[in-house]
């Protein structure tokens, strides 16, 4: 950490910001570099790296170090990047196609690994870049230019793949709440291992409005609910509504109705390395179905576990103090040598 005191404007560069007018990333780019200069890691000790897409083009607008690599191959540089240098602060923004398709592979080994990688997923539902396929998380059905009948697929739900990769750090946010994604964002730089941070955002071009169920003002309070570690999970307008357990499945009520009082309601632990609830709160209304739980925003889960690139790290002191030669020259000359006059 540096003693300097940052603003957001430190991880601005001057370049011209190519995205659409109304682009939800637009809000996450703000929220990243305000949670950058409260983390307080200077801009030289920062890289970002993106892959292919519409968000891959943030790392343009960063005043860091930046990579922009090729299609779905931006965890592996990020990888590589961390392992290499491990003092770096690294981060990898990336977005539905390129990270849940061709990318896929790269993403779950880097979760599984535990790389202290920053992961900033941005979830439109849509291809924009290519202009309005659908991708890998749109829904079964969805109609789009190169599913005109809709899709017959299911799609990938990110907190379902980083859980099955045995993610340890995963939270979400939508692009409109600045306040959430800031802190969620913020909080994912401070764990050391792979964190991945799901951003709900609109393209306004050829998805407009996917995300409205939760992220239109006027029922946000009350299809969406923010988990915070060591409180109840309550929500609503009024917070007059929380989650509690019906038997193996999670049920939202209205407190003072139906015999449920405040008492009953569960309090979020984001620590517990069993994820079977984690789990439970990352799938409420991703599904489709219809059964009156809200979206979870926030940080759903937050363990601590070995990362990838310190156990390198060990590794290789542990052996180079096994060896007697430390340099190319000493292991040349630490056999029977002779000299040719």
């Amino acid at each position: 950490m540096s003693e300097k005191q940052y603003t957001a404007k430190d991880f601005k560069s001057d370049q011209y910001v190519r995205w659409c007018p109304g682009c939800g990333d637009h809000a996450v780019i703000n929220s990243l570099q305000k949670a950058m200069a409260e983390l307080g890691v200077a801009p030289h000790d920062t890289v970002v790296i993106s892959g292919i897409g519409c968000s891959s083009r943030l790392p343009y607008y960063m005043g860091t170090y930046g990579f922009h690599t090729i299609h779905g191959r931006g965890a592996a540089i990020a990888t590589g990047v961390k392992t290499a240098n491990p003092a770096l602060t690294v981060w990898q923004v990336t977005g539905d196609g390129d990270c849940m398709a061709i990318g896929g592979n790269h993403f779950i080994h880097s979760v599984r690994r535990n790389v202290d990688l920053n992961i900033l997923l941005m979830n439109n539902k849509i291809y924009g870049l290519t202009k309005g396929q659908y991708s890998p998380t749109s829904a079964r059905g969805f109609v789009s230019k190169s599913s005109p009948y809709g899709t017959v697929e299911d799609p990938f739900i990110p907190a379902e793949l980083t859980l099955g990769a045995r993610g340890n750090f995963f939270a979400r946010s939508i692009d409109n709440d600045l306040a959430t994604s800031k802190d969620v964002i913020l909080a994912a730089a401070q764990h050391k291992g792979a964190s991945v941070v799901e951003m709900l955002v609109n393209c306004v071009i050829f998805n407009d409005g996917v995300h409205l169920c939760v992220t239109d003002r006027e029922i946000r309070a009350e299809r969406t609910i923010i988990l915070r570690h060591g409180e109840k999970m309550i929500f609503g307008k009024e917070q007059n509504k929380g989650l509690v357990l019906d038997g193996y499945k999670l049920k939202a009520v209205t407190i003072g109705e139906d015999g449920y009082t405040m008492d009953d309601i569960l309090v979020h632990d984001a620590h517990c390395e069993d994820n079977s609830m984690h789990f439970k709160l990352a799938m409420m209304g991703c599904t489709g179905a219809d059964d009156g739980l809200p979206v979870a925003l926030g940080i759903i889960r937050c363990v601590d576990a070995p990362t990838y690139d310190e156990c390198v790290e060990a590794q290789v002191e542990e052996v180079k103090a096994q060896k007697s030669a430390h340099t190319l020259r000493e292991f040349l000359l630490q056999g029977e040598t002779w000299e040719v006059k």
